[in-house]
């Protein structure tokens, strides 16, 4: 089951769910609007490897945009932050960001109960776009959980995005043991 508007506010005035900033008019029917941080990243080698940390470069937006490129693969971040306590957020790209060709994740569109932090975005796009910080990019929509979690994102001892940071994260796959 999907939460509805109703039930978002109710969640956030129970404080099982959290974002910041929150902007009503962010709030959609049964979705949270989610705006693209200033700061993108690109890694820093050509070649990526599982078992090897890949570093990333960050850098921001400038005020009159930034282009993407087809060949090239971005790490992005949320504007807000969040907490979702008793649901499972799921992250999804607008049709208007889609339109554009932009996708915001490759696969990791959804959230643990108990993710608490800034959204890594992975964004490709099918051809040349310029994108600005501030501007929408995608919407969080919460599905109610059946039955008890055990363990929650923040408390599992193989949980690798924990630490709150407003900047993306590169992939810490180097951690798993494989």
């Amino acid at each position: 089951m999907i939460l509805s508007d109703k039930q978002i506010l109710e969640e956030m005035n129970k404080g099982t769910i959290l974002v910041e900033p929150y902007r009503p008019e962010c709030l959609g029917s049964n979705s949270y609007d989610v705006h693209l941080g200033r700061t993108l990243a690109l890694y820093n080698d050509e070649i990526l490897d599982a078992r090897k940390h890949n570093t990333v470069t960050p850098f921001d937006i400038p005020e009159d945009g930034y282009v993407l490129l087809p060949d090239k693969f971005y790490l992005g971040v949320t504007e807000e932050y969040t907490e979702t306590h008793a649901h499972v957020p799921f992250l999804e790209g607008k049709s208007s960001v889609g339109r554009l060709g932009i996708d915001i994740h490759a696969t990791a569109g959804k959230g643990d109960v108990g993710f608490c932090n800034f959204w890594t975005l992975e964004i490709s796009v099918k051809q040349p776009v310029r994108v600005y910080a501030g501007m929408p990019i995608g919407q969080l929509i919460y599905f109610a959980v059946q039955g008890d979690v055990q363990t929650r994102y923040g408390t599992k001892k193989s949980a690798k995005y924990n630490e709150r940071k407003n900047v993306p994260v590169e992939s810490m796959m180097w951690k798993n043991h494989f």
